[in-house]
């Protein structure tokens, strides 16, 4: 996939006519959001279909979630998000070596049409354009409390799609680190993200973490873009989500 920063939207469909919906969402909240409104995200089956999609989401900037996805837990099989629709192979426009799985470590389970109508998998987590870099400079605290009063909180990364995406984003910081909504608790003795998502992927330097208090985790804007435990007070600049 291009490693960039860019709109992440959707297309739905009723009765064969495509809607383009021109919302930052996940997969799966996009998929929510089609069956209460609509009737699913969108089935393309032909040539003809792509074409109407590409038209009328003509001014979107990279790509969008379409019905495609799959389950990893077993084989991998691809299938559309509209019950009962079978899927086939021979429809398919995947880019080249697409499906491949490899930049997520087994999660790039859903699918997004290009605006040159190729395909490509990748996490359903995708929404990297819902993400601000504040150039301000806080401690991590204040970070936390201004991106909850004006946004709507500190930066999550729950797989290496996201780290990806976001570390694009801070190449811009005027920080050497930027906060993320990584924060240790003593009492409890154990990383967690403010958003409430368990700590599973992770990207912590070599020696990265020791457990320390008053602690909270930061990422590289240069080099590797690796995760280090910062004290709470140092000032950095620092990553928002969106409402």
């Amino acid at each position: 996939m291009k490693v960039s920063l860019s709109q992440c939207c959707f297309i739905d469909c009723q009765l064969y006519q495509f809607h383009y919906i021109n919302k930052e969402k996940t997969w799966t909240e996009a998929q929510q959001y089609c069956r209460e409104n609509h009737t699913d995200l969108a089935t393309v089956t032909n040539m003809k279909d792509m074409k109407r999609l590409i038209n009328i989401s003509s001014g979107y900037q990279r790509g969008a979630w379409i019905g495609l996805n799959s389950k990893a837990e077993f084989t991998r099989t691809w299938h559309w998000s509209l019950p009962e629709l079978e899927f086939s192979e021979s429809e398919t426009n995947w880019v080249k070596r697409e499906p491949n799985d490899k930049r997520n470590q087994g999660s790039e389970n859903c699918g997004i049409l290009n605006k040159n109508m190729s395909w490509e998998d990748t996490s359903l987590f995708f929404a990297v354009d819902n993400v601000i870099l504040v150039k301000e400079k806080m401690n991590w605290e204040d970070a936390l409390y201004y991106c909850r009063d004006h946004h709507h909180d500190l930066v999550t990364i729950t797989n290496m799609d996201d780290q990806r995406w976001i570390q694009e984003k801070v190449k811009k910081a005027s920080t050497d680190h930027v906060w993320m909504g990584l924060r240790y608790t003593c009492t409890l003795d154990f990383w967690f993200w403010v958003s409430d998502e368990v700590v599973i992927y992770q990207n912590w330097a070599d020696g990265e973490p020791t457990d320390d208090c008053d602690m909270s985790g930061a990422m590289e804007t240069g080099g590797r873009h690796q995760w280090r435990k910062k004290n709470d007070l140092e000032e950095f600049n620092f990553l928002c989500t969106k409402d």
